[in-house]
């Protein structure tokens, strides 16, 4: 069998294996809460008794994998440079506020409304990841730590300027803020159509969020960069060996730079699907969690888009059910245990799966030398 295909046979049997793992786990925490393990993974599957909530819950399944996606995206970036981005968090509400403030204050066809919103966000989120990146190559400093600690900066500097100089004005009685609304042009077109070529009606609210089509333009265009260009070959080969790079004329901290600030600018365009598909503004109450979802998403997709996508789309589907759980009296923080048992899980597997390849390939190649042992590799 040839090595590529093994390994991904290998792949599929280790994430196959962690996800029954999982759901072993989960079904042990849900006994200890005092509810059924049957009905709640019954609920898993309950999209509802009507064609119209099936379509609104496929939607919500989806509108949620598109954020989770592009989340993954930003952290794979990094991850594929030996760089832990954990400030995706902290750069995507710093993006997702100068956007929507910078989108409220002019009004202009829709292509050029939509397109100057999309240029902020991913401008601001890559000068956000940029700080970090100039503090580990001119100081050393740990991106881990430093991104960890700009999270705090954004995460708060968004509260400050949401109820500050970016605040619109609140309706009386209204709890939140935000910032004033984006005007129509800015509001982008739904993609209910892709549902009703199944047969399915118009989904409830805003609808499949049209940002879809931007998510997987966006994942070819990653995928792209970082597997068919000379720019993704530096950048892997300086994570790999930085000493290496260099002397074959990659210049290792231009790399840090170049794979941080191209994750912060991936990491901006997070919050735009729920932007400018649903809510139409920054508020106090933005969904928060993107961006620490997105490592998990990365890390259960290995780095490689098609896998970021199959993992998004798998924690939409889990966190869709949070509603049917309510209904069968199942603690919603179930799902919560299943994401991180799945990914831990996922994580183990990866490793032996990888252990399990290394060793095929070192009996063949022992095999080939005409050995019958490893052959022996230097520490």
């Amino acid at each position: 069998m040839p090595a590529g295909l093994f390994r991904a046979l290998l792949t599929v049997a280790g994430a196959a294996a962690a996800i029954v793992l999982a759901i072993g786990i989960s079904s042990v925490a849900i006994v200890a809460a005092g509810a059924s393990p049957a009905a709640a993974f019954a609920a898993f599957f309950d999209f509802g008794a009507s064609e119209k909530a099936v379509s609104t819950s496929i939607a919500d399944m989806l509108n949620r994998a598109v954020t989770l996606f592009i989340a993954g995206l930003a952290v794979a970036i990094g991850f594929r440079m030996n760089l832990f981005n954990i400030g995706v968090e902290g750069q995507y509400r710093i993006a997702a506020i100068c956007a929507a403030f910078v989108g409220s204050t002019f009004v202009a066809p829709a292509p050029i409304q939509i397109t100057v919103i999309i240029i902020v966000a991913a401008a601001a989120g890559g000068l956000y990841a940029l700080i970090p990146a100039v503090m580990k190559v001119t100081r050393g400093v740990n991106e881990v730590i430093s991104t960890i600690m700009l999270n705090y900066i954004a995460i708060n500097l968004a509260a400050y300027l949401v109820r500050g100089p970016f605040a619109g004005e609140r309706a009386e009685g209204q709890l939140t803020t935000s910032t004033p609304p984006l005007p129509e042009s800015a509001w982008f077109p739904n993609v209910n159509v892709l549902l009703e070529m199944f047969g399915l009606p118009a989904p409830r609210g805003d609808g499949l969020w049209g940002f879809l089509i931007v998510a997987i333009l966006l994942g070819v265009g990653i995928w792209l960069v970082l597997e068919r260009t000379r720019f993704g070959f530096e950048v892997k080969a300086s994570g790999l060996n930085a000493p290496a790079a260099l002397a074959s004329g990659v210049d290792p901290k231009k790399m840090v730079i170049s794979a941080m600030v191209l994750s912060g600018a991936v990491a901006g365009l997070i919050g735009l699907p729920e932007l400018l598909g649903d809510e139409h503004a920054f508020g106090s109450n933005f969904t928060p969690g993107l961006g620490f979802l997105g490592i998990a998403v990365a890390l259960l997709g290995r780095n490689k888009p098609a896998g970021i996508a199959v993992a998004a789309l798998l924690f939409g589907f889990l966190d869709r059910a949070q509603g049917p759980l309510q209904f069968a009296d199942v603690p919603p923080s179930v799902i919560t245990i299943m994401q991180g048992t799945i990914v831990l899980l996922v994580v183990i597997a990866n490793e032996v799966t990888s252990r399990i390849a290394l060793r095929r390939e070192e009996r063949r190649a022992a095999q080939a030398l005409g050995r019958n042992t490893p052959v022996e590799v230097a520490g």
